[in-house]
């Protein structure tokens, strides 16, 4: 429903400026604009880490930042957080641990991931049990195969995509060779049928799981896929996985804060994510997990008597019984729920930001984040679109095509746009020229996100306008060079260069 709202509301023709001003001027979620830190093209180009023009509201310009995909802003609060944590810790030490302050807009130390996962699950769509904000996507991908990829003689495969971000590619492999087993035969790889688009369908994913059904013994997907920005269809692949008696986990670091998430009424196993990106929760942020209520309940009687009582996994103190954690004891006793997964301490430091970002998500809905997003992401595709008939019109080839699938419920906020060969570079720097933030994947891709909390639809005008400029001053270089070395012109490193 909001899918077919937001595409009528978005396609209404508003191809100049202005009208995109009026859109931005009915949008519900304007206010929310303010609650973030936004660079300006001076910001992004000067060699000081002043921020005089960004936190006093400098007249200087304002970069079009669509790169929450990415790294999401810096949410004004966050500093606020992260300076009562600095106080706790300086007039308090220790006893920060354990006393609560007037003043301060933190909880203490020792309860702050408690709190930071109340405030998580409406967005994961959870119980608060089911919920626990550790570590970081990666090694919590880990603690999760450690407890849920159980290989015997007879299962022992793990589906993912073949696309799949390398992190979760490696930690699938090492998992697998932890177990003793072959990679190449344990490894089933989901590969697009198509290269040029690079997505996947549900029906394709079902196909895989019922072909190799009777030796898989995980499934690992993304819920909103990182290079084509392919929205999962995650309650019927769940369900299908399921009725063959296959535990299934998601990697939900492109979808978390993104789309509308039921992971406990879809039946999901367990999910893992990042909060560095629609999260904004800056780099390398604290991580989250997700395990369903039926797979973390803890039988203490059982445990008296000698038996195990709860799922296995690998332990630590964090994840123990708060009752008689700090008594010492050597016997393991895990907490019912995800938060019986914890290994160490976690960061309080880290949690900060996001229990910042989440007081911003709190002022509004996801059902009403997600819909603004919907509009912005199909104005996004409405313009390029435009853009590209232009092109046509004035004789030329076509520049470049949408990889994202077309349908609102099959992406999220992110569209991926493939280049003609040998004009990302060109592309990219006149972009960082004209302080336009997106990001690149090699050799040809640019994935362009608009955030709802903080993107307008000026600023998706301005990006296309630029971007079409961009890719005809591009295009028209590689043709002038195309007798020479074939090199695009160019070779000082900017940007996205040096870090990828």
């Amino acid at each position: 429903m909001h899918s077919e709202q937001a595409s009528k509301q978005s396609t209404g023709k508003a191809y100049t400026r202005e009208e995109a001003l009026q859109l931005d001027g009915s949008d519900s979620l304007r206010h929310l604009r303010s609650e973030f830190i936004i660079p300006t093209k001076d910001d992004l180009k000067r060699k000081t880490l002043s921020l005089q023009s960004t936190l006093t509201g400098s007249q200087e310009e304002l970069c079009v930042y669509l790169c929450g995909n990415s790294l999401g802003l810096q949410p004004r609060r966050s500093a606020g957080h992260v300076s009562d944590y600095m106080k706790a810790w300086a007039t308090k030490g220790v006893f920060g641990h354990f006393k609560a302050h007037e003043d301060s807009i933190i909880p203490p130390f020792v309860n702050i991931d408690d709190v930071a996962a109340q405030r998580m699950a409406p967005i994961v769509g959870a119980l608060v049990s089911e919920v626990a904000v550790m570590e970081t996507l990666s090694a919590d991908l880990h603690l999760m195969m450690a407890s849920f990829y159980r290989p015997t003689q007879e299962r022992y495969k793990i589906i993912l995509e073949g696309k799949a971000f390398p992190s979760d590619h490696y930690a699938v492999e090492s998992q697998i060779r932890h177990h003793g087993r072959d990679s190449e035969q344990a490894m089933i790889l989901i590969e697009p049928l198509d290269s040029n688009r690079a997505t996947i369908t549900t029906s394709q994913v079902m196909a895989t799981i019922d072909e190799h059904a009777s030796t898989t013994a995980l499934i690992l997907l993304p819920g909103v896929q990182y290079y084509t920005g392919q929205y999962f269809d995650i309650q019927a692949i769940t369900a299908h996985a399921h009725s063959h008696g296959i535990t299934i986990g998601w990697d939900l670091a492109h979808a978390v804060g993104n789309v509308e998430l039921e992971l406990h009424d879809w039946d999901v196993d367990f999910a893992v994510w990042c909060s560095y990106k629609y999260l904004n929760c800056g780099p390398g942020a604290i991580g989250g997990l997700f395990v369903h209520d039926k797979h973390s309940q803890v039988d203490k009687e059982a445990i008296e008597n000698g038996h195990e009582g709860y799922r296995p996994r690998l332990s630590g103190w964090w994840g123990g019984d708060k009752a008689t954690r700090f008594q010492m004891g050597s016997e393991f006793v895990p907490i019912p729920g995800a938060a019986g997964f914890q290994v160490g301490n976690p960061c309080a430091l880290a949690i900060c930001p996001l229990l910042a970002s989440l007081e911003i998500f709190s002022m509004a809905s996801m059902p009403a984040v997600r819909s603004k997003s919907i509009m912005l992401t199909c104005y996004l595709e409405e313009l390029l679109q435009r853009s590209t008939s232009r092109a046509a019109e004035d004789g030329m080839d076509e520049l470049y095509w949408i990889i994202t699938p077309p349908s609102t419920a099959e992406r999220g906020a992110q569209l991926s746009i493939r280049l003609q060969p040998g004009l990302l570079e060109g592309v990219m720097m006149e972009l960082e020229e004209q302080g336009v933030v997106v990001d690149e994947r090699k050799p040809d891709v640019v994935r362009v996100a608009p955030a709802p909390l903080y993107n307008t639809f000026s600023e998706v005008w301005d990006f296309v306008a630029i971007f079409d400029i961009a890719c005809r001053k591009a295009n028209s270089k590689k043709t002038n060079n195309s007798r020479g070395s074939g090199a695009l012109g160019g070779t000082e490193d900017k940007g996205w260069s040096l870090i990828k």
